[in-house]
């Protein structure tokens, strides 16, 4: 396997910017999960590290050796598609062992290594099925059987769940994770959702419109977003934004008549009368009846309730103000009644509101 450098790699048509100054590194058996909202760049930007697509300026280097100018096929990587890319008249054998065919590989060699990527991928049973017999969830497994083969140094993966229905997509998650920790393969991933970057991804890039907004750790990203694109966008439901003005040691939450201290993790100096927005994951709620840990609490009238089975959500109101909450199931709320909702300030992040940078 090999480690991945992107260094300054600009991407343009005309005036048009599709990618800025783009710069990840990940080290030899990473797993980095490319993620935003459709049009960000990210499925450009694997274009570009397979060598299937150009940049303007900037270059990439696997292993330390630069690749920029390297045909796909002299790269080293291999690639599964969305679409499964799969030859019809082909038997499973035959996809997976393809690749190995054309590059001369003696026959008795080239059965033993299909042989042993079908039994990782538990298909051996499926070898001489043509792909029109396969589910979708079989034909993703031949898809990744067809890349594992070559034993690359890394590996692409462009949205490679978003053909297949919910079920399928968490058992699939599940399966790509165990095979990246059984092989301790360097694995770059595409996707628009962020519950798959959040469970799969030992890094994350969080994109949008060609910059990259936030590259870290999953924890990083969800405890510790960099502006309010990625609070939002990372975690569902999404971070609650609360308007506030600065007075003195204290944030008073507009439309919701409420004050809260300024949460202790906020070091940066506040001026009296400043425009913020406080971050609140709906887990960092709680009734207050129901045990909480002590600290600031609020009025809130619930509104909606979702019960999802171990959480139930909650649509809660403060005035002007709709707050989402993460509660436990069982957690005695209903439509209609007015509580005592306490706070969890120890990880509440504030961000300016002009320009949504977290302070």
């Amino acid at each position: 396997m090999a480690n991945l450098a992107i260094n300054h790699v600009t991407k343009s048509f005309g005036s048009l910017a599709v990618l800025n100054d783009i710069n990840i590194a990940i080290e030899d058996g990473e797993f980095l999960v490319l993620v935003g909202p459709s049009g960000c760049g990210k499925s450009t930007l694997l274009s570009i590290i397979a060598g299937l697509d150009e940049h303007t300026s900037g270059s990439i280097t696997i292993d330390g050796d630069p690749v920029d100018g390297l045909e796909p096929k002299e790269r080293d990587i291999a690639m599964v598609f969305q679409s499964y890319a799969l030859y019809p008249a082909m038997s499973v054998e035959q996809n997976i062992g393809f690749s190995l065919e054309m590059s001369k590989m003696p026959k008795a060699q080239r059965l033993e290594r299909v042989s042993k990527v079908a039994d990782l991928l538990q298909i051996t049973h499926l070898l001489k099925r043509k792909p029109g017999q396969l589910s979708g969830g079989q034909r993703q497994r031949v898809a990744m059987g067809r890349a594992l083969v070559r034993e690359p140094k890394i590996f692409l993966f462009d949205e490679p769940l978003s053909n297949l229905d919910a079920k399928l997509r968490v058992e699939m998650r599940t399966e790509i994770k165990k095979l990246h920790q059984r092989l301790g393969a360097t694995i770059v991933y595409v996707t628009h959702d962020q519950i798959e970057a959040m469970t799969m991804a030992t890094r994350i890039a969080v994109m949008k419109d060609g910059i990259l907004q936030q590259f870290g750790t999953p924890e990083d990203i969800y405890d510790r977003p960099k502006n309010v694109f990625v609070a939002t966008f990372m975690g569902s439901p999404a971070m609650n934004l609360l308007p506030a003005t600065v007075v003195g040691e204290t944030l008073s939450l507009k439309g919701a008549d409420a004050v809260l201290p300024v949460p202790a993790s906020v070091v940066a100096p506040l001026t009296e009368g400043r425009e913020v927005l406080l971050g609140l994951r709906p887990e960092w709620l709680s009734l207050a009846s129901a045990g909480s840990p002590s600290g600031p609490s609020l009025p809130l009238l619930v509104e909606v309730i979702e019960p999802t089975g171990p959480d139930v959500f909650a649509a809660l109101r403060a005035g002007e103000r709709e707050i989402m909450a993460r509660l436990p199931t069982g957690t005695p709320v209903a439509p209609g009644q007015k509580a005592s909702f306490a706070i969890d300030l120890s990880k509440a992040i504030l961000f300016d509101a002009a320009s949504g940078v977290a302070l």
